[in-house]
């Protein structure tokens, strides 16, 4: 699944921003509120743990962002690899000690 987030170049890096809501459109034009969670980069590419509930229990996505930086608009890709998933799930995990994940 492809989701953008219109999100200005100078602000792709959330840093105090986390708690802000964003809104994703999927390539059908769904749009899905999500809550950034934290924010991690891998082997020159950025991931960003999203979830669709600011407080107790929701969907946690992990989401690739796949769009060249000189474009205004993100475009995240959901991260469907089973094996990638998990180790973007050990990252995140280690970097939110305090947060219960479940994939």
């Amino acid at each position: 699944m492809i989701l953008c987030g219109k999100i200005a170049l100078n602000q792709r890096k959330f840093g105090e921003n986390m708690d802000e809501k964003i809104i994703l459109t999927s390539e059908d034009g769904e749009e899905l509120p999500c809550y950034v969670l934290e924010e991690t980069r891998v082997a020159g590419c950025d991931y960003v743990l999203v979830t669709d509930s600011q407080e107790g229990d929701g969907e946690c996505y992990i989401l690739k962002d796949i769009s060249k930086p000189e474009e205004a608009t993100a475009i995240y890709e959901v991260v469907e690899d089973e094996k990638e998933q998990q180790y973007l799930a050990r990252i995140f995990r280690e970097l939110l000690e305090d947060v219960d994940l479940e994939f």
